[in-house]
């Protein structure tokens, strides 16, 4: 297991993070990471910094164990008291893609299983 080399960059993220997953609610939601904070932390190479973090109920519900990026995001956010309550009861994927576009997509979940 590695270091949390992400976990100083994503905290700088949360205070954003926090404002759009309150407006992910209404409609999907998304933002421009700076590529060079993460690359002055830890260089990822051709595997890149790309990750899918789906959470229900602020459980993770997908495999990131591959993911350094992706696992310390998920710490800053358990971290984050206001986050933290954000994520019961919902369900939320954060996801970044090749161009470093950070996607939150946010659904209530059912009480029907």
């Amino acid at each position: 297991m590695e270091e949390r080399k992400y976990l100083q960059t994503w905290k700088k993220y949360i205070p954003v993070i926090r404002l759009y997953l309150k407006k992910s609610l209404v409609e999907d939601q998304q933002f421009k990471l700076n590529i060079t904070d993460f690359e002055s932390a830890g260089d990822r190479g051709k595997s890149g910094y790309t990750f899918n973090l789906q959470m229900e109920n602020g459980k993770v519900t997908n495999n990131i164990s591959g993911s350094a990026v992706a696992r310390d995001l998920y710490e800053s956010l358990k971290a984050d008291e206001l986050i933290k309550a954000f994520l019961q009861e919902k369900s939320v994927k954060i996801s970044v893609g090749k161009s470093f576009m950070l996607t939150i997509k946010t659904g209530h979940i059912s009480t029907y299983k």
